[in-house]
């Protein structure tokens, strides 16, 4: 049987894939593209999902879509939605889809995203048991939130924060389980940590601290959970944010390099010809941080989908971007930029007090400034941006940087 050929196959629709296939069209105008989604739906915005006014509807629901149905046929972009890519082969450059359809390749994009990581408690198949990253998962939670009274938030995050808030303005009575002693731990330090339990507790969350689940209660419903202390929660709901995974598999099969992610250097490209990654699966080298680095994040997802669709396209584009990812509720703001992790070899500086309302810690590595973590401070993200783009040094500048005073622009000039 003859197999069709792609020129460029994208396997995964979300904002790398589509994006990557709008940059391929821009710079071949002929070149054959389709994209395989494992999703039923076209290009959604996946950030949507979890603000309070799409989930209570004070929006129209259309407002989700970021490409009409009449996009990919006027780009000639061939959409496969609701199948599942199953296996590669490298060599002879196939991908075979879930229902064993096969599909060859000239150019490959592996923009695969990644999967709820699944709670794997008894019980935890039960009706109520949600999680939030698609469409259709927050479907589910829309609908279970017009007849549930009390719900139950597994994990800290930025997910059960924005989650915790929509459900208490549907008047939800929500109680948060964390296995860790403060919110955040180990990513974030006590203060930090404590400014948003005090607002998830002053804006009516229950947060229950170094608790576990053992088993989900009900019927073929959620009626509750028990503790591992032996106390029960009762709720109609549970929403489950652990985490995500990549299910790479079938890509190591392949004899693709993975680690957490996909293996990719900076042109985005993995380790087998013609195979490149982006988005949230791509472990990729940061040329601007010095080290490889695996972000899911909307933002770096669109612009790594432009890189990488410019470069199977026959460009030589590097990716070059200082990753933020920003968000509010509770009467605070959030900000995460450049790379978090307190690991040992950084210096982490205080800027501003949790007792002012307004705390942010600047992370320092080998004399210049690679991340920082801000609460109520955001007007200080774009400065902070630049001086990790820039790779501005500071080394002797400590005091400067702890003095909210100090203009963090001065440093720029």
């Amino acid at each position: 049987m003859a197999v069709e050929k792609i020129k460029y196959l994208i396997i995964g629709g979300g904002i790398a894939g589509t994006t990557a296939a709008e940059t391929i069209r821009r710079h071949d105008a002929s070149g054959s593209i389709g994209i395989v989604s494992d999703e039923p739906h076209r290009l959604y915005s996946r950030v949507m999902l979890s603000k309070p006014n799409f989930f209570l509807e004070r929006i129209p629901f259309e407002q989700i879509w970021l490409k009409k149905d009449s996009w990919y046929a006027e780009n000639d972009v061939g959409l496969i939605a609701g199948r599942r890519a199953a296996g590669l082969d490298a060599f002879k450059k196939t991908v075979t889809l879930d229902d064993g359809t096969p599909l060859a390749y000239e150019k490959l994009l592996l923009a695969i995203g990644g999967s709820p990581r699944k709670w794997d408690v008894p019980g935890s198949d039960r009706r109520g048991v949600l999680y939030l990253r698609t469409l259709d998962d927050a479907r589910a939670i829309m609908a279970a939130v017009k007849t549930a009274r009390r719900a139950v938030a597994i994990g800290g995050g930025f997910v059960s924060f924005e989650m915790c808030e929509m459900l208490r303005m549907a008047g939800i009575a929500v109680t948060l389980i964390l296995r860790e002693p403060y919110y955040w731990q180990p990513l974030l330090d006590e203060s930090s940590g404590r400014m948003i339990e005090r607002a998830l507790e002053n804006g009516g969350v229950k947060i229950l601290y170094a608790a576990e689940v053992s088993r989900v209660l009900g019927g073929s419903a959620v009626t509750g959970v028990a503790l591992t202390n032996g106390a029960e929660i009762p709720c109609e709901m549970i929403i489950a944010g652990i985490g995500i995974f990549c299910p790479l598999e079938w890509i190591a099969h392949a004899g693709v390099a993975v680690n957490r992610g996909i293996l990719a250097n900076e042109y985005l490209e993995t380790n087998q010809p013609d195979v490149w990654a982006a988005g949230d699966a791509a472990e990729f080298n940061d040329l601007i941080l010095g080290e490889r680095l695996q972000l899911g994040n909307w933002v770096n997802a669109q612009v790594q989908g432009r890189a990488a669709g410019a470069n199977m396209a026959g460009q030589r584009q590097p990716f070059r971007m200082v990753s933020f990812y920003t968000t509010q509720g509770f009467g605070i703001t959030i900000a995460f930029v450049g790379d978090v992790r307190p690991e040992k070899d950084r210096m982490i500086i205080p800027r501003g007090t949790p007792e002012n309302g307004s705390y942010g810690r600047i992370i320092i590595k080998d004399g210049e400034v690679i991340g920082a973590t801000l609460i109520n401070r955001t007007a200080e993200l774009a400065a902070i941006s630049k001086m990790i783009e820039k790779d501005v040094k500071v080394a002797g500048r400590e005091k400067e940087l702890a003095d909210t005073s100090f203009d963090l622009k001065t440093l720029l000039s």
